[in-house]
C-alpha cells in the first residue's frame, strides 16, 4: 500500500508528479503478480471457434477476487451463443464508484481469441518467458489488457487520493465475432453506459478511429453430374470463379479510393474461406465462400454492401444455370471520433510519449473493434494498451503471439497516470 496523499493537498504540478511517481512505483513493486495474472489468463484456452469461454471468464473472476475486486457474471443465453456458432460465454463487469461528479469510465479488452494454428516453438498455453517476452495464444490480443487494466485501478486506488466518477472493468468474450454478445450485449440490455471508454490496445499509438467490416458468405448453386458427362450438370464452381474474378477486380479498384484518416489507406477484399464440391470425378453442384469488405470511415456500409451484390448477381448471370445466394454474416461500422473522446486520448498521449520516450501519434487503424459498439451508444471511445507498434509485430493470430514485458509495464503506468487525471477529486 503506498502512503496516501493528503486529502487535502493542493493538487499543483508538483504534486501531480509526485502522484505519477507513486504510481509508477506501485506497478513495479506489484508487476510479477500482473505477469503472473497474465500468465493465468494464457493457461485457460478460449479458442473461438469452438467458443467455450465461460471458463475463462470464471478463471478471471477468481483472480479479480484475489484482489478484492468482485466480477458481476453476465451469462449470454445458450441459444444466443449456438445462433453464433459459439458453445458459452460468460461476460464480466467490475464496478467501482467513487465520489459523484466525475465521469465514469470503462476499460475493456476481449479474452476470446482465433485458435493457435501451427507453427509454433512455444506452448501456446504456457505463458513461457524468454527473454522478457511472454509467449502464448492471446498474450497480446488481449489478455495483456485484462492486467494493464486491472492493475492500473488497483495502483490508482492504492494512492489513496480522493476520486470521483468511476471506473468500470468490461471483460468480454465475443470481438472474434463481432461483439454483439460481448460489449453489445452488455449495452443493449442496459448493464451498463459508462461515459467515456478505453479499449485494448497497443502501446505506441493512441487510435481514435477504425475501419468498417462487412462479411458476406456466398452461395453458389449450379448442379451435380458425373465428370465423364459435365454436359449433364451445371459446374457451381465455374461459376463461383466468375464471380472471384469480378470481386477481385472490384478490389484492385479500392486502392484509387482513399481515407482522409491517418493510419487508414484504403478499402479493401478478401475471401478468406471457400468450400465445394463432392469429389474429383463430380462436377461440384455447390460452391461456398466467404468474403470480409474493409470499409473506410468516409464509406457508407449500406451503399458498400448494395455494390457487392450487384457485382456478384451480374457476374452469376454471365455462367447460365448458377444461381446464387448471398447472406450478411458480420456488419460492423467504423469507429469514428465522438465529440469528447479527447478527454481520453490527449492524457494517454501524453503519458506515453513520456513514458516510452518518443512520439505516440493519435491515429486510426485498419482493423475492426468492439469499440464501435460502445461509439454507437454515444460513448466517445479510443483504443490504448499493452502492445508493440504494429499487430504483425506481436505475431497475434500467428505463431508465437507474445507481448513485451516492457510495453506492458509501462501501457499500465500511461493508463494509471490518464485514470487520476481524469478522476482525481
Amino acid at each position: 500500500m503506498l502512503t496516501p496523499i493528503s486529502n487535502d493537498t493542493v493538487f499543483d504540478t508538483s504534486t501531480q508528479q509526485a502522484a505519477y511517481a507513486a504510481l509508477d512505483g506501485w506497478i513495479d513493486a506489484h508487476f510479477d503478480a500482473q505477469t503472473r495474472m497474465l500468465q493465468e489468463l494464457v493457461r485457460v484456452p478460449t479458442d473461438t471457434p469452438p467458443g467455450n469461454n465461460a471458463p475463462h471468464a470464471e478463471r478471471t473472476a477468481e483472480l479479480l477476487a484475489d484482489f478484492g475486486l468482485t466480477a458481476e457474471k453476465i451469462a449470454i443465453p445458450p441459444a444466443a451463443c449456438q445462433e453464433q456458432g459459439l458453445q458459452s460465454i460468460t461476460n464480466l463487469i467490475v464496478r467501482r464508484r467513487y465520489a459523484t461528479g466525475g465521469p465514469v469510465i470503462a476499460l475493456n479488452a476481449h479474452g476470446d481469441v482465433v485458435p493457435p494454428g501451427e507453427g509454433w516453438t512455444h506452448d501456446p498455453y504456457g505463458g513461457e518467458i524468454v527473454d522478457g517476452k511472454l509467449y502464448g495464444r492471446a498474450s497480446a490480443v488481449s489478455k495483456c489488457d485484462f492486467t494493464t487494466f486491472t492493475f492500473a485501478l488497483r495502483a490508482l486506488e492504492a494512492l489513496g487520493v480522493p476520486l470521483k466518477g468511476g471506473i468500470e472493468l468490461h471483460f468480454t468474450y465475443d470481438e472474434e465475432f463481432g461483439g454483439t454478445l460481448g460489449p453489445g450485449w452488455l449495452l443493449a440490455h442496459g448493464l451498463t453506459h459508462p461515459d467515456l471508454e478505453i479499449a485494448a490496445g497497443f502501446s505506441y499509438q493512441v487510435v481514435n478511429a477504425h475501419n468498417g467490416c462487412l462479411q458476406l458468405e456466398v452461395t453458389v448453386h449450379g448442379v451435380m453430374a458425373h465428370a465423364a458427362i459435365p454436359h449433364t450438370g451445371v459446374d457451381a464452381l465455374q461459376g463461383a470463379v466468375a464471380i472471384l474474378n469480378a470481386l477481385y477486380a472490384q478490389n484492385a479498384l479500392y486502392r484509387s479510393v482513399h481515407s482522409t484518416v491517418a493510419g487508414i489507406d484504403h478499402p479493401y477484399l478478401n475471401v478468406g474461406l471457400i468450400e465445394g464440391g463432392t469429389n474429383t470425378n463430380v462436377v461440384p453442384g455447390k460452391v461456398v465462400f466467404k468474403l470480409d469488405r474493409r470499409m473506410i470511415p468516409e464509406e457508407d456500409p449500406a451503399a458498400v454492401e448494395a455494390e457487392l451484390r450487384r457485382v456478384i448477381e451480374q457476374a452469376a448471370a454471365s455462367v447460365p444455370g448458377v444461381r446464387v445466394d448471398v447472406r450478411r454474416m458480420l456488419l460492423a461500422r467504423a469507429l469514428t471520433p465522438l465529440p469528447g473522446h479527447e478527454q481520453l486520448a490527449a492524457p494517454l498521449q501524453r503519458h506515453a510519449q513520456a513514458l516510452f520516450h518518443e512520439p505516440i501519434p493519435i491515429v486510426g487503424t485498419p482493423l475492426y473493434t468492439d469499440v464501435r459498439l460502445y461509439a454507437e451508444h454515444g460513448i466517445p471511445a479510443v483504443i490504448y494498451g499493452a502492445g508493440p507498434r504494429t499487430v504483425r509485430e506481436s505475431n497475434a493470430k500467428r505463431a508465437d503471439e507474445h507481448i513485451v514485458l516492457d510495453d506492458m509495464r509501462r501501457a499500465t503506468k500511461v493508463v494509471a497516470r490518464t485514470l487520476l487525471d481524469l478522476l482525481h477529486a
